[in-house]
């Protein structure tokens, strides 16, 4: 049999880079980066490559199921589809009836993909859609909001043509964006300097030119020392501020206080070190980016570590400029029609969110919510009861903290529904499991990519799937059809991205040449046009002010671990995407725990040793996990990667396996950021002892 060449989307991670596939006989026998890409040069991280593992899995959930016995019991029927929409959307129909849609709540991991399902919750009335960016980069939305007027995906982040990247909040060579990783490489290659911030010596640092490990929490004094440096030398781009910045004056006078000196009695940083760095950044302008962060969920500060990035940035010129956060093109932009939505086919439902953003909590975004704050309301009925949830693509008994309390909230639920390509806590503790096609197995509607250059693109089906799962547009279709909602009861994927494409001159043919649609030839960079009240950048934020938060807030010490104890931190590696892969096959098998990062001098005094075992304890819960003996992180942290310490039986690569790190943040879901919004996960100290 001929081998055929499919044009397709990663699934394995939140980024979904373009790959392609060649297919013969029904099997996978090559998988790469999209080569009409010219960033992917053709290449896959190392979770891209265990796509092939995750659709030979025996493990993932292969037929729909609805449970018996009490929830995390483990106890399973399994049906048919059939029978599994029936009994889905007559429960949802039924809490509808008896509680009203806003009910009824959704979360999913966000990205472009989701007008069809949102759409569908749109039509059923319910206010109640959320994403788990609060336990990822809430802060860095509502920081670039609060100065721009636009979202953080507003501006792109032009790393080929950079002179000099600064990373403080993204570990760009572990969490791994396969283009960016190109385009930094080559931008260095061409003398482009990499500065790297954080709290160890991550991959990132390995590559840098500089690297400063700071104190754990103490990135906003080192950021104030930044600004302060930038105005008192007189080292910003003035032309930029006198046309585009508004409240300077008020900056100024802020800052005066937070000097070089200031900085190194709290971050470590010498005062000549951090002044050389300002005046290599002043050198390479405005083709300077300082990332903004991805995971910014981090201290009770990370919002206002945003916020000051952005400051930097616009300092620098930086923001409209090529080499730095240049304003992103939509298809309006370059005169192209954008795609048509199925979210307009509804009306916007008039009920308030149940987690209080938009309303409560006005400053904070209403669109992907705050989901630690819907699953509060699920306890406490405030502003009134939310009885059915649906998680789709999202664990957040993984992913968010203190998973003992969440399912507390969760048993107040009277349905619960997890629709997944692969085993999760929060399947496990669902009433139905509805198995979702690994993305190498399902097709999506189309979607659009805004950038210096936007384009349409799609996923399409590489194999059809092994066992009896759906794509995603099936369920919601399916769905849709038993609930009322006849506009999106579609048989057929080409039938909804006909929908989609309607007046917008693509049709489905011509995707098939390279798997996405350029729409404009050339790439952009406008001049910025800021969405803020005043059209300018904003220093000043009315709306955080209103809400008595301030728009520059005053440097406050965090408090430093007590003796004995250390800050608990973790973060991303190239081989895993948190708990989602940790029992695939070919990641597992070359990492299968994650291990302790301590410092040399911290692990000489509690006796340990490279490659042994420590025990972690927090209010009464311990766990044991080998030991990473270092030199290069900070002696007040100690660190693991995400997502390991698995105890579903169904998992037996990963069961028992390393630290559940979020099973020793007792209290979290109470703790976060109120003018960010998100979740502030390493503000917890553990203590460390030998096993």
């Amino acid at each position: 049999m001929a081998t055929e060449k499919v044009y397709s989307v990663c699934g394995m991670c939140t980024v979904r880079c373009p790959i392609q596939a060649e297919v013969e006989n029904g099997e996978v026998r090559f998988l790469q980066g999209n080569l009409h890409v010219p960033a992917m040069k053709g290449a896959v991280c190392p979770r891209g490559a265990a796509g092939i593992a995750l659709i030979k899995d025996r493990e993932r959930p292969q037929a729909p199921m609805i449970r018996e016995g009490a929830r995390g019991e483990g106890k399973w029927r399994t049906v048919t589809w059939d029978e599994a929409l029936d009994h889905v959307a007559g429960k949802l129909m039924e809490i509808k009836e008896q509680h009203g849609a806003r009910a009824i709540a959704f979360s999913d991991r966000g990205g472009p993909f989701r007008d069809f399902h949102r759409a569908f919750l749109k039509g059923l009335g319910t206010p109640n859609y959320c994403n788990h960016d609060t336990s990822c980069a809430r802060n860095v939305q509502h920081a670039c909001i609060s100065v721009t007027g636009m979202g953080r995906k507003g501006v792109a982040y032009d790393l080929k043509n950079a002179r000099h990247v600064v990373l403080q909040l993204r570990n760009i060579f572990e969490s791994i964006n396969v283009q960016e990783v190109n385009n930094l490489m080559d931008a260095m290659e061409s003398g482009c300097k990499l500065t790297v911030i954080d709290i160890r010596g991550n991959v990132s640092a390995a590559k840098a030119d500089r690297f400063f490990m700071v104190r754990p929490g103490t990135d906003y004094a080192f950021n104030l020392a930044v600004i302060h440096e930038l105005l008192a030398r007189e080292l910003y781009d003035k032309d930029y501020a006198d046309k585009y910045i508004k409240d300077l004056n008020v900056l100024k006078t802020f800052v005066k206080p937070y000097t070089p000196e200031w900085a190194e009695t709290e971050t470590g940083v010498t005062p000549e070190a951090l002044r050389q760095f300002v005046r290599e950044l002043a050198a390479a302008a405005p083709a300077v980016l300082w990332h903004p962060g991805w995971m910014t969920a981090r201290y009770t500060t990370s919002f206002y570590v945003s916020r000051t990035i952005y400051i930097i940035n616009a300092l620098l010129g930086s923001i409209g400029a090529k080499g730095g956060l240049p304003i992103v093109s939509k298809p309006g932009d370059v005169g192209r029609k954008g795609l048509k939505s199925f979210m307009d086919l509804y009306p916007k439902p008039e009920d308030k969110r149940a987690d209080g953003a938009g309303w409560r909590y006005p400053h904070l975004e209403a669109g992907p919510g705050l989901p630690h704050l819907l699953f509060k309301a699920m306890e406490t009925e405030d502003p009134y009861p939310v009885k059915a949830y649906i998680a789709y693509r999202h664990d957040p008994l993984m992913g968010f903290p203190d998973p003992d309390r969440l399912k507390q909230m969760f048993d107040h639920l009277d349905f619960m529904v997890s629709v997944t390509f692969s085993w999760s806590d929060t399947a496990w503790y669902s009433d139905v499991v509805l198995p979702l096609s690994p993305y190498l197995e399902r097709e999506s509607i189309v979607a659009a990519k805004n950038g210096v250059k936007p384009q349409f693109f799609v996923r399409d089906r590489v194999l059809e799937p092994r066992y009896d799962t759906k794509a995603d547009w099936e369920i919601i279709a399916g769905l849709a059809r038993r609930m009322n909602l006849p506009e999106l009861a579609y048989e057929s994927i080409d039938d909804i991205r006909k929908f989609q494409l309607e007046g917008t001159g693509v049709s489905l043919e011509d995707f098939k040449e390279k798997g996405f649609v350029a729409l404009a030839d050339q790439p952009s960079y406008p001049p910025p046009k800021f969405k803020t009240p005043s059209g300018k950048f904003e220093i000043v934020c009315e709306m955080l002010e209103k809400q008595g938060l301030p728009s520059l807030k005053p440097y406050v010490s965090l408090q430093r671990p007590p003796e004995g104890q250390f800050r608990l931190t973790f973060g991303r590696c190239a081989l895993h995407t948190q708990g989602h892969t940790a029992n695939n096959t070919m990641l597992a098998e070359q990492m299968p725990e994650n291990e302790l990062w301590i410092n040399t001098e911290a692990a000489k005094k509690l006796g340990l040793t490279d490659g042994g075992r420590a025990r972690v304890s927090r209010n009464g819960y311990s766990e044991q996990i080998k030991v990473k003996v270092t030199d290069v992180i900070h002696p007040e942290a100690v660190f693991v990667v995400h997502g390991f310490g698995h105890q579903l039986p169904v998992e037996t690569r990963a069961f028992g396996k390393g630290l559940a790190d979020n099973k020793f943040m007792q209290g979290g879901l109470d703790l976060w950021d109120p003018a960010g919004g998100a979740v502030a996960y390493q503000e917890f100290f553990v203590e460390v002892t030998k096993a």
